[in-house]
């Protein structure tokens, strides 16, 4: 009993969210061999509602996003912080450092952020693999399945 709800428990960490999102995105991103076919090609297809919610745009776009945002999580926020700095020659406009809760609050923050980020990272990776099928179904490779 013990082990079902240990493993219960691991396959819902966070560390097992972040690697389907990473695996799902190098997937895509080894799928994806031409992305400016993405380009122009909306997300409006039914099966793409949901994960398409927070986003407006084309597939090239969600391509863009999800590699961004896997690239974040491999080299940590600060060291993207600085490449923005570079690149566009401006502090980000989120200076999370600047932020200091009470330490009675910290607790609680940690659980809400943590809750977010698995939410979040689950339906990224929804997106990773819709984009994936969805570029093999438009330049006709077959055998869609996850």
């Amino acid at each position: 009993m013990m082990q079902i709800c240990d493993s219960y428990n691991q396959k819902n960490s966070l560390f097992n969210a972040m690697n389907r999102f990473i695996g799902a995105v190098n997937n895509m991103d080894q799928t994806v061999m031409v992305p400016s076919l993405l380009r122009d090609v909306p997300l409006d297809q039914e099966e793409e509602k949901e994960v398409n919610t927070f986003q407006d745009g084309d597939m090239y776009g969600s391509y863009v996003l999800l590699k961004s945002i896997r690239n974040d999580i491999e080299w940590g926020v600060l060291q993207a912080d600085e490449r923005r700095k570079d690149k566009h020659g401006v502090t980000p406009s989120l200076e999370m450092s600047r932020i200091e809760p009470n330490d009675e609050d910290l607790e609680k923050l940690f659980h809400f952020h943590l809750t977010g980020l698995h939410t979040v990272l689950s339906k990224l990776t929804r997106k990773a693999n819709t984009l994936t099928n969805r570029y093999k179904k438009e330049i006709g490779i077959g055998g869609c399945g996850n």
